[in-house]
């Protein structure tokens, strides 16, 4: 049983479908990394609104422009200058929110989510994590490496943001019939306590449907560091295939603003200090979330 006022670290939502409610532009493999360029001050106004929504920690929007992404939809050389230009657009909402928010750097899957068949060899992932780390880290407080399908996925990306000396979150997404095992079959428990022994701080599990995220919670409750969740609205991620686009999925319809507060609240029962949201989950449903937290006596905090 958690006590009152315990803090409680609450992240923003989902970046990407967001911009594609405010974008004009034609959806691309690159989902969000092509506002970087066309549109930057809709990434700003979208990391403004999850602040003002309560949101204490906001991540890059980088998700998608990662070297062997970039590689594949013909952008190699946009690298550098996605990745500065979504640290520009963090800054500026945070700097103008007069709030404390920390900024998350973002270690995303390298080839595409929810496929750990996809993941590249284990000098592949070191190399790729460690590029991006090295261009993020003088400008986050924080890395989240997220949507982890695989145990040795995650290793690589835990031990590169470790290198940076900057905290480390990772993030894991389970099975969404089964939320005691990632989306290879690996149990969650045991790939966990391998990236804590690593140096990771805090688990998380995300990117998968509200009631796994609920599964989970039970098996993390003893790593002896703090965990939480983070869940998308998705009917199913099947449709998604590597190089695909999320305009391929489809929204749940009974996960609004207070239905998906019923069930972070669940995880925050369950001992969870770390929620948000993920894909499909807006500013509303944070704002909501924030209100009954603070209603309920939790500080919402940054760290």
């Amino acid at each position: 049983m958690i006590h009152d006022k315990e803090n409680i670290v609450l992240l923003d939502g989902g970046m990407g479908q967001e911009l594609r409610k405010l974008s004009h532009r034609p959806v691309s493999p690159l989902w969000s990394a092509q506002v970087m360029l066309d549109e930057p001050h809709l990434v700003t106004h979208v990391h403004r609104n999850f602040i003002e929504a309560g949101a204490r920690v906001i991540t890059l929007n980088t998700y998608s422009a990662t070297p062997l992404r970039l590689a594949r939809d013909g952008k190699p050389g946009m690298f550098e200058l996605l990745h500065a230009a979504a640290l520009s657009a963090a800054h500026q909402a945070r700097d103008g929110s007069h709030q404390e928010v920390r900024i998350a750097g973002c270690l995303p899957p390298l080839v595409a989510s929810y496929h750990p068949d996809s993941v590249p060899d284990d000098a592949t992932c070191q190399r790729d994590y460690r590029r991006i780390v090295a261009r993020q880290a003088d400008g986050v407080d924080v890395f989240l490496c997220e949507t982890m399908s695989l145990a040795r996925e995650a290793r690589a990306a835990t031990v590169a943001a470790v290198e940076s000396q900057r905290p480390v979150w990772v993030a894991f997404t389970v099975d969404d019939n089964d939320g005691t095992r990632l989306r290879s079959g690996e149990l969650l428990a045991a790939v966990a306590r391998d990236v804590v022994s690593l140096g990771a701080e805090r688990i998380v599990v995300n990117c998968s449907v509200p009631e796994a995220v609920t599964t989970a919670m039970h098996e993390l409750a003893n790593l002896g560091v703090p965990f939480g969740g983070y869940a998308n609205g998705f009917t199913s991620i099947a449709p998604l295939q590597p190089g695909g686009t999320v305009d391929k999925l489809t929204a749940r319809t009974d996960l609004d603003p207070a239905a998906y507060t019923a069930h972070a609240l669940k995880w925050i029962e369950q001992g969870a200090t770390i929620v948000g949201g993920c894909c499909e989950v807006s500013p509303a449903h944070i704002a909501t979330l924030a209100e009954h937290l603070t209603a309920k006596g939790h500080r919402l905090v940054s760290s």
